[in-house]
């Protein structure tokens, strides 16, 4: 452990003459400073993606698997008798809490996003909707349906069971892709510091020659290579994970209806993430022109 910190001491504190090896300007330096700044921005954007999907699947599925509705439909002579025969079997069912027969208000607020605000739900067979939760030793809802058939014949049980399976299905296929597509963020990084790197190196292919002989290693020009790529990819991954935050904080909030865009951003530990992206594109860096460097110095000997 003393030996790494002395190296990345060393790689930080660099050596004058060593930088002088490598070009201060130029081509590969806007490609790595633009790169880095780049993939960071994407890279923010991608935790946030990835993070909000997660929190997304999580609420989704404690909302649905706690409740259920009952949904009675009879004709208006027998609707209050089967609705006071359902709301008892519910109080005596092991498991149900939290039972509650929707009146006129709460139905037409479910129904006002599709039909408007002016539905008459007085003149329409809408059917007589009772939410109930489970409480966490849960409930048999094969024994509910049996009891319901036979005391309630116009009610149809809904576990949300047949919602809950897509939607899980749909956040942890999101959760999944912005992970997907962070790591494609971090090679895509790595593929443009070594395409650089080799661009450098090549380019400075007389000043290598003239380096070793008067002594040089090939550890020492690669390490020259390696600080200047590994700063340049710290200092733009840094600025674009900056404007990256500054972009998902100016982001509309879509209320209720905003659906994923309404928990897009990042919650307590989770500012743990963005602040993590410009070291880990200065490792991808390091490792790539590392790489890089070998392979383009063992090629010139």
């Amino acid at each position: 452990m003393r030996a790494r910190l002395q190296r990345i001491g060393a790689l930080l504190r660099g050596d004058a003459a060593a930088d002088r090896v490598v070009p201060p300007a130029g081509f590969t330096v806007r490609l790595t400073l633009v790169s880095a700044a780049t993939m960071a921005f994407l890279a923010v954007f991608a935790l946030a993606l990835a993070l909000a999907a997660g929190r997304l699947a999580d609420r989704w599925g404690e909302e649905l698997a706690r409740g259920a509705t009952l949904r009675i439909s009879a004709p208006s002579g027998e609707m209050d008798r089967q609705v006071a025969a359902a709301l008892r079997v519910l109080e005596q069912t092991p498991g149900v809490t939290d039972i509650r027969a929707l009146d006129a208000d709460a139905q037409r607020a479910l129904l006002e996003p599709w039909f408007g605000p002016d539905l008459p739900l007085e003149d329409l067979p809408i059917p007589q909707l009772i939410a109930f939760s489970e409480t966490a030793a849960g409930y048999d809802p094969d024994g509910l349906r049996l009891r319901l058939q036979a005391e309630v014949p116009g009610a149809v049980l809904d576990d949300h069971a047949r919602w809950r399976r897509p939607l899980m299905e749909a956040a942890a296929g999101l959760r999944t892709l912005g992970w997907t597509a962070l790591a494609l963020i971090f090679g895509t990084l790595g593929a443009m510091v070594t395409l650089a790197a080799n661009a450098a190196l090549a380019a400075n292919a007389q000043v290598i020659a003239v380096l070793r002989l008067v002594g040089a290693t090939d550890a020492y020009i690669a390490g020259a290579f390696v600080r200047r790529f590994t700063l340049r990819a710290l200092a733009g991954a840094a600025a674009g994970a900056a404007l990256g935050l500054v972009a998902i904080v100016l982001v509309p909030d879509g209320g209720e209806a905003g659906g994923i865009l309404t928990g897009l951003g990042f919650l307590g530990a989770d500012w743990l993430w963005p602040v993590l992206v410009p070291p880990l594109a200065a490792l991808v860096a390091l490792l790539a022109t590392r790489a890089a460097a070998r392979r383009v110095l063992g090629d010139l000997a």
